[in-house]
């Protein structure tokens, strides 16, 4: 099975649509996640949703928008907006702390570095 991140931007209109995304995916919804990073001492979050195959297909998608919402006292608008849709769809979001992505060279290193995670602590499917 091939499992691919497919990255959104980090802006407001990113955050929507990823929301949507989930909204309108709400049956193949396999897992939604908030990772957490650090770079220089800030934390920022990043989210993703896994989506199950379509029927016989083998690829399952991760859509993700990386590390665009630095953590800060109030909840930031973005934080919100996502977890007020994970709310409506009664999905918990599953919540990591991995690397920053400027630790790897490659945001594709980094995308495996991830993938890696998922796998070892049984939160995406095996490779087959």
């Amino acid at each position: 099975m091939i499992q691919r991140f497919i990255e959104l931007g980090e802006g407001y209109g990113d955050v929507f649509e990823l929301c949507e995304l989930a909204r309108l995916n709400r049956n193949r919804i396999h897992h939604a996640f908030l990772f957490t990073s650090k770079k220089e001492d800030k934390e920022y979050f990043s989210i993703a949703v896994a989506l199950k195959p379509i029927n016989n297909a083998n690829f399952f998608p991760i859509y993700i928008c990386r590390e665009g919402i630095p953590k800060s006292e109030a909840v930031p608008k973005r934080l919100s907006a996502f977890k007020e849709t994970l709310e409506e769809l009664e999905i918990d979001p599953i919540q990591i702390d991995v690397k920053h992505s400027s630790t790897f060279v490659d945001t594709n290193l980094f995308y495996q570095y991830i993938i890696g995670v998922l796998r070892l602590n049984n939160l995406i499917p095996p490779l087959q």
